[in-house]
């Protein structure tokens, strides 16, 4: 009887592995695919400062994907955070996006990046000399799928 207790103490470490492992493989599932984007064509921004500009590129990126957006507070320890560059041309589509910090969980970063640039167009940059606009932003991932970013954070628990 021993003997039989021994041998399923030590298949507890390896059980408590298999679910570890599959927990995180469902964690990696939520990044697999980017759903379509829901937003309609953007009106032009009025804002003539980078940083109140990303408030409208945020806002933008809630209406395309708000069955993606975390509502309320974010908890404690988020999956990934990520701050990213993006390029816009004159019309406001997305010419390119630059990883600036890598997220710890390495599947959010073409997630994000896949959803920025399928939510093109984003609000003209209209009041910027040439037409044309770098802005950085920084994306709050849970590992539910769900993001915020850091214009428009509700903040942590």
């Amino acid at each position: 009887m021993q003997q039989i207790t021994a041998r399923a103490r030590g298949l507890r470490p390896l059980a408590l592995c298999a679910v570890l492992a599959a927990a995180g493989s469902v964690a990696q599932a939520q990044f697999a695919m980017v759903p379509a984007p829901q937003c309609a064509q953007p009106r032009d921004s009025a804002n003539e400062v980078e940083q109140e500009f990303r408030i409208d590129a945020s806002r933008h990126l809630y209406t395309c994907y708000p069955m993606r957006v975390f509502r309320g507070r974010l908890p404690p320890l988020l999956y990934g955070i990520m701050m990213v560059e993006v390029d816009l041309d004159a019309q406001g589509n997305v010419t390119n996006v630059t990883t600036v910090r890598k997220p710890a969980a390495d599947e959010v970063a073409p997630w994000v990046q896949a959803m920025i640039r399928r939510a093109s167009p984003f609000p003209r940059p209209a009041r910027f000399p040439g037409g044309t606009l770098r802005f950085t932003e920084t994306f709050f991932v849970d590992k539910s799928g769900l993001f915020q970013t850091f214009s428009l954070t509700e903040g942590q628990r």
